[in-house]
């Protein structure tokens, strides 16, 4: 498991979602994974792999406005690389904001697979004929 603390990765992980991880998991392009960090080893941070360049993966944040990532300190080594983010726990609604609706929608997206952006976008959920145009 692992804590997203930052909103470099919004508005895939959120501050506070917890990941399951695969430790020593083959990582692919647009796989989210966790690793340490090539200034700080000893923090663990979350990115997006997005190409395999001299040097290691060039790593980025889905929030663009979080500069934390390769545009910063370059390729990261493939030894930094720990995990590849398998599924995302959304942490449950704070106390004040229990109601159903929110405890319903809560569970509607608590647990989902993390995914890279082009398999999203190459999932079809309704077949084709059911598509609005």
């Amino acid at each position: 498991m692992a804590e997203v603390y930052n909103p470099s990765m919004v508005p895939t992980l959120t501050p506070g979602d917890q990941l399951v991880v695969r430790y020593g998991a083959v990582v692919r392009p647009g796989d989210v994974v966790v690793m340490r960090h090539p200034f700080r080893q000893d923090l663990l941070i979350v990115k997006r792999a997005v190409e395999r360049r001299a040097g290691g993966w060039w790593v980025t944040g889905d929030n663009p406005l979080v500069e934390n990532d390769s545009r910063e300190f370059g390729p990261v080594p493939d030894e930094f690389v720990v995990a590849r983010a398998w599924v995302r726990l959304r942490r449950p609604p704070e106390r004040g904001q229990r109601s159903a609706a929110a405890l319903l929608s809560w569970a509607a997206s608590a647990v989902r697979p993390v995914r890279s952006p082009s398999a999203r976008s190459s999932e079809r959920p309704f077949p084709r004929r059911l598509r609005a145009r």
